[in-house]
C-alpha cells in the first residue's frame, strides 16, 4: 500500500509518539524513518538481540511475546496501528527485552539510534517532545504490568 506524504503524516501526528509536534519537527523526524515491510509470521525483533532502532507501525498485528520457563513462548501483549515498540533499547542501550512477531503482513516505520541522536542534534525541542511522549507511553505499559501482577498475586 503506497502511503502519501499527508497521508503518512496525518497517519504519525494521531499516534501517541508523535503527538505535540511542530509542522517543522515532525517533517524532520519523518524525513528518518524509513519503511520496513514484513511478511506474516516474521520475527521483527528477538529478546536478546542487541537493538539500536524503534518501530511505529502503520500496518498489521504484531505479537508481543517473552521467554519463560524451559523457553516457553509467553505472550505479553498485541500491537497494532499506531503503536510503537523497541524504544526500550534507544533508551538504556540494553539488549531487546521481547521478541515481536508480524501476526499478519506488516508496515513499519524504522528510527534508528543514529537518526534520534540526529534529530535531538537537529531540533532539540521536538527531540524533547519526542522523549516525552516514549516517556508518557512507558508509564502506561508500567502501570498495566502492575495492575496485571497486583491481579496474579490476589488471584483476580
Amino acid at each position: 500500500m503506497a502511503v502519501s506524504s499527508p497521508d503518512l503524516k496525518a497517519f504519525l501526528l494521531a499516534t501517541p509518539f508523535f503527538g505535540g509536534l511542530s509542522d517543522a519537527s515532525l517533517d524532520r523526524l519523518i524525513s528518518m524513518l524509513v519503511e520496513r515491510r514484513f511478511d506474516a509470521g516474521a520475527t521483527i525483533v528477538a529478546e536478546g538481540e542487541a537493538g539500536r532502532s524503534m518501530f511505529i507501525i502503520l500496518s498489521g498485528e504484531l505479537v508481543v511475546s517473552k521467554l519463560g520457563e524451559a523457553g516457553r513462548s509467553i505472550r505479553m501483549s498485541g500491537l497494532e496501528p499506531g503503536d510503537f515498540f523497541g524504544e526500550m533499547t534507544l533508551i538504556e542501550m540494553q539488549n531487546r527485552s521481547a521478541t515481536v512477531v508480524a501476526e499478519s503482513d506488516t508496515v513499519l516505520y524504522e528510527l534508528t539510534a543514529g537518526n534520534l541522536y540526529s534529530y535531538y542534534k537537529a531540533d532539540i525541542h521536538g527531540y524533547v517532545i519526542v522523549m516525552q511522549n516514549i516517556n508518557r507511553e512507558l508509564c502506561r505499559r508500567l502501570r498495566r504490568a502492575d495492575r496485571r501482577i497486583a491481579e496474579l498475586i490476589h488471584g483476580v
